[in-house]
């Protein structure tokens, strides 16, 4: 396996910013590095499931994405706007709750994310199942993405705890730049 070609596309995959990592950066802003963490701990549960799930039918998959991919894009950029909605609607200084932050709706988010699942979708076949064919090479593999997606939403935890202050002198400014950041990738899904 091209290791520098894997590294590069995973870090590019995972710490560049999508869903996943502007909800982790809003909810430090809105509601602190521990509730992030919780969400994150969803995220990085349902990232390595859905790797799990690319390995376990890959092959099935193969045959099947053409059909999911539009019903996925919908749904995908459906969640995303609303996403985006929740955002511009959370410059109010005493938010209402922190419900939408939790492990649940990380794991939940991965499913919906469409950079998440078309990563995991390819990442397999294309660097792991082609060098690694034993169940537990697979598994390491899968172990050690799921690390590296961990760590990249840890990243944007940190990012966010390090810039909060910042974020809450400029709420508005904030929530609704990265709610535009949210419409601009529900939209890059059709593009």
């Amino acid at each position: 396996m091209d290791m520098t070609s894997f590294l590069i596309y995973c870090v590019i995959a995972t710490f560049t910013p999508g869903p996943t990592n502007l909800v982790i950066l809003s909810t430090v802003n809105h509601f602190g590095a521990k509730q992030a963490m919780k969400y994150s701990y969803g995220a990085a549960a349902g990232f390595g499931l859905l790797l799990v799930i690319s390995a376990v039918l890959n092959n099935l998959l193969i045959t099947v994405i053409p059909k999911i991919l539009i019903a996925m894009q919908v749904v995908g950029s459906i969640y995303m706007l609303y996403l985006a909605y929740l955002m511009c609607k959370s410059h109010s200084s005493n938010p209402t709750g922190n419900q939408t932050a939790t492990f649940l709706s990380g794991f939940m988010m991965q499913f919906l994310n469409p950079k998440v699942v078309l990563f995991s979708w390819t990442v397999i076949p294309a660097f792991v199942m082609p060098h690694y064919s034993t169940a537990s090479a697979v598994t390491v593999s899968i172990v050690a993405l799921t690390l590296i997606g961990f760590l990249a939403f840890t990243t944007w935890v940190l990012f966010g705890r390090v810039f909060k202050s910042f974020f809450q002198k400029h709420n508005r400014i904030a929530s609704v730049m990265m709610a535009l950041l949210l419409v601009y990738a529900a939209l890059m899904i059709w593009l």
